[in-house]
């Protein structure tokens, strides 16, 4: 194996851990432990990632999917509340688009594909909140109603305002009666 070949398998292998995916519980969840494994393990290749050190492995599906598990998920563990979350979402989202064209989607497991198709969700622009919603048709359905919290949110703010004090944006008085909703964050 190569290195690039050691490092995608690491990622994948600690982000899925082995079927059946027994890390699920902490995809989407604020757990500190998670976080801060990953910065042990991950600090150093997604900042490496971030200046596009790794870019050359996504020429496979399997390494593309790796570099985007970086970039958009380890980018959110290692930097919540800091505008860095979401610094690498314009790359990841590009990343994700190529990887559909050349087909990479169909080249992994549907749970695998859910995390190609998150740059789409994580979007703040409605076009690409739109196409998130077209994909939802190769995830599970579980993934829909995700999406559609997503898409409900852009339509109605044109931004998420949960990012709003992370990226030093004002709120606005609709946003901040938003935010003081149950479910208004993710």
């Amino acid at each position: 194996m190569t290195m690039d070949e050691d490092l995608i398998e690491a990622v994948h292998g600690f982000w899925f851990g082995p079927p059946p995916y027994e890390r699920r519980a902490v995809w989407f969840e604020q757990d500190p432990v998670f976080d801060a494994d990953i910065k042990t393990r991950f600090g150093d290749v997604w900042a490496q990632a971030t200046s596009g050190a790794f870019d050359h492995v996504a020429g496979t599906a399997r390494g593309r999917l790796a570099l985007l598990i970086v970039l958009d998920q380890f980018s959110r563990n290692l930097h919540r509340g800091d505008a860095r979350a979401f610094s690498n979402d314009a790359k990841a989202l590009a990343l994700a688009k190529a990887g559909i064209d050349e087909g990479h989607d169909r080249e992994i497991t549907q749970i695998e594909r859910v995390f190609m198709y998150l740059p789409f969700e994580h979007s703040e622009d409605l076009a690409e909140q739109n196409r998130m919603m077209e994909l939802c048709a190769h995830l599970p359905e579980s993934n829909l109603e995700w999406a559609q919290k997503h898409l409900v949110i852009i339509e109605r703010f044109g931004r998420f305002p949960h990012r709003n004090e992370a990226l030093g944006r004002t709120t606005t008085p609709e946003e901040a009666a938003f935010l003081l909703e149950s479910d208004s964050s993710f």
